[in-house]
């Protein structure tokens, strides 16, 4: 039921923040369903492997480069996912702020249930 659950909330996230025009932009529906799945599995296979990693950085900045981390995550994604597109770092780096906060909001609502 979790996994459900993180796989709606990021497709959700990822569908609101393509239509922002914040340099991120999905050609279909199904782009935003591939990209979220890549992006569940990008997190669950690479995201650990690049935390550790960058340890000693995010040690450094206390945390904040974890934000740098899921933004090149994103980054990642579009490079692998045809018709999701992310037009450069910075784009990354808002998307992933606010899938952040997308994904914790819908996450919260259904926890409270």
């Amino acid at each position: 039921m979790r996994l459900i659950v993180v796989f709606i909330a990021t497709a959700v996230g990822l569908g609101i923040i393509s239509h922002l025009g914040l340099g991120i932009s999905a050609a279909t529906t199904a782009s935003v369903i591939w990209a979220s799945l890549v992006l569940g599995l990008v997190n669950t296979v690479v995201r650990p492997i690049v935390r550790i990693l960058a340890f000693p950085i995010t040690l450094l900045t206390l945390g904040l480069f974890g934000w740098v981390i899921n933004a090149l995550m994103l980054w990642l994604v579009s490079a692998i996912v045809p018709g999701f597109v992310v037009s450069g770092f910075m784009p990354a780096l808002w998307g992933a702020l606010l899938l952040g906060i997308i994904s914790g909001g819908i996450h919260w609502v259904f926890k409270r249930r």
